[in-house]
């Protein structure tokens, strides 16, 4: 009997053990009892905008982000140092930290919605009153460098987040439809890429690679492969086990994504997922100056191995029309039909 297997051995006996004495299904253990869901939003609910991460620099993005909040029913409060700036910093990280906790205290505001991405959200999670949040459960979405954020508080709390757009996004038809299925309408969906453009004309461009077939069911974690790279090590990261890991990237050399995904593997990541949904690796281009692998070529090298169900081009990333993916709810994906199904409503 291998190591792994004898580990899982001792683990499922031990559990077996507990559940002679308590009266609820294993399954409870690892998928329910651990898990915060935040209060699903209404029409008319009140919407904080904070800046965890970069700063904005046009103060006409804020009209822009109420029309577009509005467009769906809902209305926005802007954090008192959202268009605060600190070199590359949406201000200090006293002040992107004292936004988050006014936000989740506020009894009126209903969720929180980063204003963009940039860096900076790994910078203050050694500040976040995790007691605070537990004891006030909201939606908090957004995705790029907000990926460190929403783990960390999922990993602290158990409270769902969401990845998904974010204050400044192109709020189009596609983008606006998940979130408010998922965040409003409570649905548990079945996700799928789009097979038209903008336009409706037919386009390969949404196609998915699948690079293992296969389906899994686990909890849906992940985010930024640069973000959750740069936790590894850290306290603020949850535990992987059985869960479907999903990653997206924008501007990076091939070699560097190589390096990350590397990285995942030697911390022992990878060998614990039930499965792997790739987004879309925007601007990620090889190296003009040397010789380089394809992204395809590496994905291979990185993924084929793993022998679980992953596919390559889901509608999650840097780009116009995406999904909004709740990390921690138990989720089914198919590597050969490109589909993602919460099998549970993400919020309450």
């Amino acid at each position: 009997m291998t190591t792994n297997a004898r580990r899982d051995f001792i683990k499922l006996a031990g559990l077996g053990s507990v559940s002679l004495l308590f009266p609820f299904s294993l399954s409870s253990l690892f998928y329910s009892d651990s898990k915060l869901y935040p209060p699903r939003l209404k029409k008319g609910d009140l919407i904080g905008i904070v800046s965890p991460a970069g700063p904005t620099f046009k103060k006409s993005d804020l009209s822009k982000v109420e029309s577009s909040i509005a467009a769906m029913g809902l209305k926005v409060k802007f954090g008192k140092h959202v268009l605060s700036k600190h070199g590359y910093l949406a201000g200090t990280d006293e002040e992107r930290v004292a936004d988050i906790h006014d936000m989740f205290e506020n009894n009126s505001v209903k969720a929180l919605m980063a204003m963009r991405g940039g860096w900076g959200s790994n910078r203050i999670l050694d500040k976040i009153d995790f007691d605070l949040i537990r004891n006030n459960p909201k939606i908090l979405i957004g995705f790029s460098d907000i990926t460190s954020l929403l783990i960390a508080i999922y990993a602290k709390t158990g409270l769902i987040t969401f990845n998904g757009p974010v204050a400044t996004s192109k709020w189009g038809r596609f983008t606006s439809n998940w979130f408010k299925k998922i965040l409003i309408e409570a649905e548990s969906v079945k996700m799928q890429n789009p097979r038209t453009k903008l336009d409706g004309t037919p386009t390969d461009f949404h196609k998915i690679t699948t690079i293992n077939s296969g389906t899994a069911e686990g909890r849906l974690i992940g985010g930024n492969l640069t973000a959750i790279t740069s936790m590894l090590g850290s306290e603020f990261l949850p535990d992987w086990e059985g869960s479907i890991l999903f990653l997206e990237e924008v501007n990076e050399k091939i070699y560097k994504i190589d390096r990350m995904l590397t990285q995942l593997k030697l911390a022992g990541v990878l060998d614990k997922v039930s499965g792997i949904i790739i987004g879309k690796c925007v601007q990620c281009e090889p190296s003009k100056i040397t010789q380089s692998l394809s992204l395809e070529e590496v994905f291979n090298d990185r993924f084929k191995p793993l022998g679980v169900p992953v596919y390559s081009g889901a509608m999650i990333g840097h780009i116009e029309r995406i999904f909004t993916l709740p990390i921690g709810v138990k989720a089914r994906m198919d590597a050969a039909a490109g589909t993602i199904e919460l099998l549970e409503p993400a919020v309450r």
